[in-house]
């Protein structure tokens, strides 16, 4: 992310500069469009496509005395519509962050340019994956799925999702979306783009996948772990960027980012490759949401390994460039300070020389005497 300069001056308006400063008011004003159209009878029904979750299945159940209604939800072409809204939603509260938390930081820390960028995407990406981390734990303790790890693969397809699975999804897609126009509303440096371009396209398809590929509970565990690793990775950011001595952080995310690897490839071929494999229920069926093929469990299993051997790559090198550059910050340190040369002590001496000598002292008038 680049600065942002405010200026006192007024853009013309829908240029460029004016849609990047009010980007936050403009989007507020579209949300607000949905949220009004709830309160007439006319463009409710519309409205509600985009502010609530869609495709609702109630279930009975007859556990205790009294039947008792249980509401689950199933993906299709309406979470479009949800999805954008929760993009516009995620763009207000990046801004409300960036303005009231972040500029305020930056502007008490005098932060350099390249410095300004890294802790304004640490600090955006560490309130989204505290967020994230703690409701999608929260989700994984009220289904039971730490308790039984067989859950992830009995029972497919998981066609129904509890309400809370589902809005986590939604949110996750509105919020990676939004990463996009935030490269605009940003004014992302172009050697930066490619960069962020190619992490949002990995986190759209992965979480996309799992959510139209029915593999939910799988994608809920694995984003999980992923975030919380993630968190601590930026966390550790920032509290560097207050203090460079403090980066015990970083050792930390090492061991835990390798083990968080470890632990993501054994589950998706625990789940995928062992589980799916021994399903009973084998087949391709879009009606009924089966994609429990040979085909579509090696892609899976592909994408995953790949994803995981790209990232590992990407650690590594910056392991190897952070070693390297603490090795010469080292090397400098241990580095004496250059002496004085000696032509310039001759010089000084010669000068001395000739002053004392050109002053005729005491003991040069005795030696022309004798």
């Amino acid at each position: 992310m680049g600065i942002r300069k405010k200026s006192n001056k007024n853009p013309p308006v829908l240029s460029h500069e004016f849609v990047i400063q009010n980007h936050a008011d403009i989007v507020s004003c579209v949300a607000m469009v949905f949220l009004l159209g709830l309160m007439f009878e006319v463009t409710s029904k519309f409205a509600v496509f985009f502010i609530t979750v869609q495709y609702n299945v109630t279930i009975s159940t007859n556990e205790g005395p009294e039947e008792t209604a249980v509401n689950h939800f199933h993906h299709g072409i309406k979470d479009l519509a949800t999805v954008f809204f929760y993009m516009l939603v995620a763009i207000i509260m990046h801004a409300i962050i960036q303005e009231y938390v972040l500029d305020k930081l930056n502007r008490k820390k005098h932060f350099s340019k390249t410095k300004h960028s890294k802790f304004n995407e640490s600090g955006q990406l560490s309130a989204f994956y505290l967020f994230s981390f703690a409701w999608g734990a929260n989700i994984l303790v009220s289904e039971n799925f730490l308790s039984n790890p067989v859950a992830l693969w009995e029972g497919y397809p998981h066609t129904l999702m509890p309400f809370q699975m589902k809005f986590f999804y939604i949110c996750q897609l509105g919020y990676w979306l939004h990463a996009l126009p935030e490269l605009y509303f940003q004014k992302a440096k172009k050697e930066d783009i490619p960069r962020q371009l190619v992490y949002i396209f990995l986190y759209l398809v992965h979480i996309a996948g799992a959510y139209i590929l029915n593999l939910n509970r799988l994608g809920l565990v694995l984003l999980v772990l992923h975030y919380f690793v993630e968190l601590l990775f930026h966390v550790s950011r920032l509290i560097y960027f207050s203090n460079e001595n403090r980066q015990t952080g970083f050792s930390i995310w090492a061991v835990l980012f390798v083990i968080g690897r470890l632990l993501t490839l054994s589950l998706s071929v625990l789940t995928v490759g062992f589980g799916l494999s021994t399903a009973e229920n084998q087949g391709f069926s879009l009606a009924e949401g089966n994609f429990n093929i040979f085909f579509v469990r090696v892609t899976v299993l592909s994408a995953i390994c790949f994803t995981q051997a790209f990232m590992m790559w990407k650690f590594i090198n910056f392991q190897l460039r952070r070693w390297r550059e603490h090795g010469e910050a080292q090397t400098l340190k241990k580095k004496p300070a250059p002496a004085k040369s000696k032509s310039k002590k001759d010089k000084a001496n010669g000068v001395n020389g000739v002053s004392s000598h050109g002053a005729d002292s005491p003991r040069s008038r005795k030696e022309k005497s004798s």
